[in-house]
C-alpha cells in the first residue's frame, strides 16, 4: 500500500526506517508528545522528497453499528510548521473514509498541544470534548488531559 497525498507519500514502514523513526521519536519536541513505541509494524512511514520524516498509524473499528477509525501521527520537528502533518493526516483520512468505508474518524492530541489541534483542524477535525486524566506522560508519569476530536466523512477537507 502507498498512498500519495499533495506533498507526502505513505507506505509501511520497512527495515531500514526504524533507526530514523526512533531518532525522530526522541527529539524532544516529538518525545513531549509521543513515547517510543515497542514496535513499528502496522505503521506507515511518512516520506517527504524521498525522505522519512515520520509516522501515522491507524486503528479500525469494524463493527458495522459502530465502525470508524482512529489516527495518530508524529513527524520530526525540522519538518513542522510545513503543512506535512495536515497532509499526511488528510491523505489517510481520505483513504479510511474512501477505501475503508468509514463514516467517522477520530484523533485524540494532548489537550495543551495546540500545533497539533491547529493541524488536525485545518484537515476538518472538530473538537468533541476534553478526555480528563487521558494519558500518562512517559516522562514524568503525570496523567494529563487529552482533547477528543472527530471529523465525519462530509467534513472532510
Amino acid at each position: 500500500m502507498e498512498l500519495h497525498g499533495d506533498k507526502v507519500v505513505l507506505r509501511p514502514v520497512a527495515d531500514g526506517d526504524t533507526e530514523i523513526l526512533e531518532r525522530i521519536v526522541r527529539e524532544p519536541e516529538v518525545a513531549a508528545w509521543w513515547s517510543p513505541p515497542d514496535d513499528y509494524e502496522g505503521m506507515l512511514a511518512v516520506v517527504f522528497e524521498g525522505e522519512v520524516v515520520g509516522a501515522v498509524q491507524f486503528a479500525e473499528e469494524t463493527d458495522p453499528e459502530f465502525r470508524r477509525a482512529g489516527i495518530d501521527v508524529f513527524l520530526t520537528a525540522k519538518r513542522h510548521g510545513q503543512g506535512l502533518g495536515a497532509d499526511t493526516v488528510r491523505t489517510l483520512a481520505r483513504w479510511l473514509v474512501r477505501e475503508r468505508g468509514h463514516h467517522r474518524l477520530t484523533i485524540d492530541p494532548a489537550a495543551d498541544n495546540t500545533v497539533a489541534i491547529r493541524c488536525y483542524g485545518k484537515v476538518g477535525f472538530k473538537p468533541v470534548g476534553i478526555m480528563r486524566a487521558y494519558g500518562r506522560d512517559h516522562r514524568t508519569g503525570v496523567w494529563k488531559d487529552g482533547l477528543l476530536m472527530d471529523l465525519l466523512a462530509d467534513e472532510l477537507v
